[in-house]
């Protein structure tokens, strides 16, 4: 017997009255999160839904999503969070090929219709019996008796009521599936990895090794919950942890800095991208950053290769180590990791953690050699089981036993790993192959550089030219001429862009990742 709803379970009975949820003006006690869980369970269970099924999940991060993530794991499901940027379209194919037999989906708003776009895509999926409408607001949980905006939907509220605050959660075995997440789908339709409870709570305990427990952590939660990062790293890894989670179901730099002050948070995770918004907000200093820094013991990055730039210009400004990791959807996520015990070194995403091998191969699963470049294969407790229904898809990506992750590192002679970059990012200009990620970083050393990203574009003579989208820091002024001659004095004559573009954003994914493909297109 295993359910990874025992990390809720075994902090509610340690530390019952202890916050484990802040929202808004909400905060729940684990007694009070653990009563409200199980309640879900016993609806979910009375509503027919049986040990092995999945259950999909389509929310904000607002503690309904914490709430029916654990009632779904106790009822003995499969949990399927789902991206709340998909569409109808996209929502019918995630239930269906997840073979969903219930959808949770939050109500959302005129600018992001989550639950009308759910429901619709409900009523196309025969094989999907129960949708359960949440409400947008941060409550604990819905009013039983409040109405549904969608006229027919079952509310979360409706399906709690009456039901017993005590449960008994279903007997699950360590190697049975508890979440289905979705690969992004880059190369093709997007793939459920199954990730079984043994991987899951293992991925939430590395916490132990990568930095010293503390008695009583505050988490800054604003990664999305859909999305592996937030969901192991922050919540499954803070239950565990027993600590207060404030989530934040909309980043923005000044609401992030202002629960950091406000709320004392001592832990915060995100993309690069975050943090480039925080050091580059010009309203930051109307907050208490000293204190800030004081609170914050350990910051996160991770979904993305972060900046040496911005890593250096944070860690000066709130004098803490900055935490860079590695991992996918795949690996529960995580797979690699630097320690507050080790020495950091610019641009290293750490070494493999506690009962995780990582090797890096050529195109023939050769080993390659210290400072070589190979593809990242991995083998451990965090690898998931397979994709789900796809055993040709599984056998790929598993050759020889590894899990081959289609992202370039290198390693150097003190084992420190380092990510060059996605296989399918490089770039081939003249033969030469080009990784954007070193181009990306050799641009925001220049002082009026505030972010980059770089991509190849198709060009009749070379195959492929190398071209820069640039945001240019606040007060700052160069020309195109002025960066590529630039360039071309700080990189070799094949890897310099001869084509800059400059813009005010770039285009980012729900979890801040810049949307390269948008780019290319």
């Amino acid at each position: 017997m295993l359910n990874l709803a025992i990390l809720l379970e075994d902090s509610a009975r340690e530390v019952p009255e202890r916050t484990a949820i802040v929202c808004g003006e909400t905060r729940m006690s684990y007694a009070q999160l653990n009563a409200a869980t199980n309640q879900v369970a016993h609806g979910l269970i009375q509503a027919g839904i049986q040990k092995g099924d999945t259950v999909a999940l389509s929310c904000q991060d607002v503690p309904s999503f914490v709430i029916a993530y654990y009632g779904i794991l106790k009822a003995g499901a499969a949990v399927m969070p789902l991206n709340i940027l998909l569409k109808t379209r996209e929502i019918v194919y995630h239930l269906t090929d997840g073979d969903a037999k219930a959808y949770f989906c939050q109500e959302g708003t005129p600018d992001l219709p989550i639950g009308q776009l759910g429901y619709t895509a409900f009523q196309e999926v025969e094989s999907c019996q129960h949708f359960f409408l949440m409400t947008n607001e941060p409550d604990e949980p819905d009013e039983p008796d409040a109405p549904s905006s969608i006229p027919g939907a079952t509310t979360l509220g409706m399906l709690m009521r009456d039901q017993p605050t005590t449960f008994e959660a279903v007997a699950t075995s360590p190697d049975d599936t508890a979440v289905i997440l979705y690969t992004s789908g880059t190369t093709g339709k997007p793939k459920g990895a199954e990730l079984t409870h043994l991987n899951m709570l293992l991925n939430a305990r590395l916490s132990d090794t990568i930095y010293p427990r503390a008695d009583h952590d505050v988490h800054l939660i604003t990664l999305p919950l859909f999305h592996s990062f937030g969901q192991t790293v922050q919540m499954n890894a803070g239950i565990y942890n027993r600590a207060t989670l404030v989530l934040l179901p909309r980043f923005s730099p000044d609401a992030a800095l202002h629960l950091m002050d406000e709320e004392n948070i001592s832990i915060f995770a995100g993309v690069p991208t975050m943090y480039w918004a925080m050091l580059n907000y010009p309203g930051a200093d109307k907050y208490d950053l000293q204190k800030i820094a004081r609170n914050l013991r350990v910051t996160i990055s991770g979904g993305a290769a972060m900046p040496v730039e911005v890593m250096r210009t944070f860690n000066e400004k709130f004098n803490v180590k900055i935490l860079e990791g590695y991992g996918l959807s795949e690996t529960s996520p995580i797979a690699v990791f630097n320690r507050l015990d080790r020495e950091a070194r610019p641009g290293s995403i750490g070494f493999p953690v506690w009962g995780v091998e990582v090797r890096l191969v050529d195109a023939d699963d050769q080993d390659v050699g210290t400072g070589e470049v190979g593809e990242i294969a991995i083998r451990g407790h965090n690898v998931m089981k397979g994709y789900y229904k796809r055993p040709d898809a599984t056998a790929e990506a598993m050759r020889h036993g590894w899990f081959h992750t289609g992202d370039i590192g290198r390693r150097d002679e003190d084992g420190y790993l380092y990510i060059v970059d996605r296989v399918k990012d490089m770039i081939i200009r003249g033969g030469f192959n080009v990784y954007p990620r070193e181009i990306e970083e050799v641009l925001m050393t220049h002082p009026a550089v505030s972010l980059a990203a770089v991509i190849g574009v198709s060009h009749d003579r070379h195959g492929e030219e190398v071209k820069a989208f640039v945001i240019v820091k606040d007060g700052a002024t160069i020309t195109e001429v002025e960066l590529v001659a630039w360039s071309k004095q700080n990189m070799a004559d094949y890897k310099y862009p001869r084509l800059i573009e400059f813009r005010t954003e770039l285009p980012m994914t729900a979890t801040g990742k810049v949307l390269k493909s948008e780019l290319r297109s």
